[in-house]
Formats: structure tokens, C-alpha cells, sequence
């Protein structure tokens, strides 16, 4: 079975969005559920530990190269998510996802057309769109 498309799963999230049809309601969900992702992150830490945060003032250099700074700058994040805690972070990327999706539909908006003119920024702006 292939991937929908964004265009189809925007569809198909208008379908089956009955009871949170309220701008009001879809904002707090897309929080909330927002939220939730940064719960399962922070629960595969503490509470699972397949992955460790050590947090510390990046370091920088006047090398303008880019790849350098990529070669500079980290994660702060040791380890690798594991199997259990992938699945809940897939659910809960997949439930925020669902309701940006409803957003997007409430505005009318399509979502397809969000993610291109981000990637078309991305291409254009290259290293200078990181704020």
C-alpha cells in the first residue's frame, strides 16, 4: 500500500473531523497535541532512557562554511530512540499531523502547497533561512 498524499490525507482528515470542526477546538487540539509529542520526547528520556540529553552552550566559529558548523554543532542527544518509543512518537507525530491538517482545512489552506513553498524557501534562502 502506497503513502497517500498530502492532498489525499488533507481529504480524507476533512472527512473525518466531526467533532472538533471549531476553529476553537482544532487550535486547542493542534496544541495539545503538539504537547504530546514534546511528553513522548521527553518520556523516552526519563522514564524509557534509550535516549540522553546532555545540554550545553554550542560552540562557534567564524568559519563560514557550512559544512564546518555541521560538523560544530550538535544534538545534545545520546543514544537512539528505540522500538517502543518510535511507535509512540510516530502516534503522536501522526495525531499532530492529523490536526495541522484540519487547520489547514479550516483556513483553507492546502497543506501540499504549504510544504512546497517551504521547501522552495529552504532551496532559495539555503543557510540563510535559519532563524
Amino acid at each position: 500500500m502506497s503513502a497517500p498524499t498530502l492532498q489525499e490525507f488533507q481529504q480524507q482528515v476533512s472527512e473525518l473531523l466531526l467533532r472538533h470542526r471549531s476553529m476553537l477546538d482544532v487550535l486547542s487540539k493542534f496544541g495539545q497535541t503538539g504537547a504530546a509529542v514534546n511528553r513522548a520526547v521527553t518520556k523516552a528520556v526519563t522514564e524509557c532512557g534509550c535516549i540522553e540529553i546532555q545540554a550545553s552552550k554550542q560552540p562557534y566559529s567564524d568559519d563560514p562554511e557550512l559544512e564546518s558548523a555541521k560538523q560544530l554543532l550538535g544534538t545534545h542527544m545520546d543514544g537512539h530512540v528505540c522500538e517502543n518509543c518510535r511507535d509512540v512518537l510516530k502516534n503522536e507525530l501522526g495525531r499532530h499531523l492529523f490536526y495541522m491538517s484540519a487547520l489547514c482545512n479550516l483556513l483553507e489552506i492546502d497543506l501540499g502547497e504549504v510544504l512546497s513553498a517551504e521547501s522552495d524557501k529552504c532551496s532559495t534562502l539555503g543557510i540563510f533561512n535559519l532563524t
